[in-house]
């Protein structure tokens, strides 16, 4: 049964394709801090990047086929059905909306994605409705870009772990969790240029993406 103090995180991307710097990530973060559940959440119309290659359709089977035999995710397909751009703070106002005010929720981005943060749509909501947990990267610095950003890095950022799970939201957690070198960029030309992947992603994504012709 969903115990509705217990911790809730929301993982979103757009997953084109799912791969094992998306999930391993995520797990080594999910055993450190006790996270018992992620919400993986792919979506459809990314507003600050490219649009996906893949279908929605075929971004889904491929996150079913990658998390099904593991029991840490489970697939949010909300996002899927909408065919304007999601914007993660719309989309982080409903979660909070469904769950209540009290329980704690967070959502996890990458180091990278933290220092181009204040640039998304109406950041400074967004944690207001749950906490953020920000996967390190090596090498990429930790500053924020301007002194006011920084000064709101600061003020939100904790060290301990157990108030994510106790405070409904308004942190900020630099996680320390392994770093892969790979991208959804680097597997697509990769199979572009008939290369292996075998590494890269799980073996039934990768037999998924010969059947359907995909990324060629």
């Amino acid at each position: 049964m969903d115990d509705m103090n217990q911790l809730q995180a929301l993982f979103g991307g757009t997953f084109d394709p799912v791969h094992y710097g998306h999930l391993l990530p995520v797990e080594a973060l999910a055993e450190a801090i006790n996270l018992e559940r992620v919400i993986i959440m792919p979506n459809n119309v990314p507003p600050h990047r490219p649009q996906p290659e893949a279908t929605s359709q075929q971004r889904k089977t491929m996150l079913a086929l990658a998390i099904n035999d593991r029991p840490l995710f489970t697939l949010d397909e909300r996002e899927l059905q909408r065919d304007t751009p999601s914007y993660t703070a719309e989309t982080l106002a409903l979660w909070r909306q469904e769950s209540g005010p009290a329980r704690p929720l967070a959502f996890i981005i990458g180091q990278d994605s933290l220092l181009s943060f204040p640039t998304w749509y109406r950041y400074d909501s967004i944690l207001s409705y749950c906490h953020l947990i920000v996967c390190r990267r090596p090498g990429y610095a930790l500053e924020m870009h301007d002194a006011t950003h920084q000064s709101w890095l600061e003020q939100h950022l904790t060290t301990d772990a157990r108030e994510l799970h106790t405070l409904p939201a308004g942190k900020i957690f630099l996680a320390q969790t392994p770093w892969f070198d790979i991208s959804a960029t680097q597997i697509r030309q990769r199979l572009q240029q008939n290369q292996p992947c075998d590494d890269l992603l799980p073996p039934a994504v990768l037999d998924y993406i010969v059947q359907q012709g995909l990324y060629r």
